[in-house]
């Protein structure tokens, strides 16, 4: 009876790992296709990540800053989010709400990895 219960436990951790590395991988995915997003829409136009870009619209630690919902905010209802912080930066971000949801939720996912280190 034991050795069948460490049996099943064994095979729920591996089937865990095997969940995880899938999930790595599906993650992984979404964040390249972001950055293909990033490049497409021309965010370094007038935002920087790593020096890339203008300068003077980082993007280096956003998601230590603000959360995803925040930054998915910042992509589709820019000027609701510029109201909503007082933001006075200009020329006001673009809304990008009629990217389709798959590059929203791309964008989102590679913004997320961008925390200060």
């Amino acid at each position: 009876m034991q050795l069948r219960m460490a049996g099943v436990v064994l095979a729920m951790v591996a089937g865990g790992m095997l969940f995880t590395q899938s999930v790595n991988a599906q993650d992984k995915a979404l964040v390249e296709h972001g950055i293909k997003v990033y490049a497409a829409q021309k965010c370094a136009t007038c935002h920087s990540i790593e020096g890339k870009g203008k300068k003077t619209g980082p993007l280096d630690g956003v998601a230590s800053k603000l959360s995803e919902g925040e930054i998915r905010d910042w992509i589709v209802n820019a000027l609701e989010m510029t109201k909503k912080t007082k933001s006075t930066k200009k020329p006001v971000m673009k809304n990008y709400a009629k990217l389709p949801k798959e590059d929203v939720d791309a964008l989102v996912a590679y913004m997320m990895t961008l925390k200060k280190s």
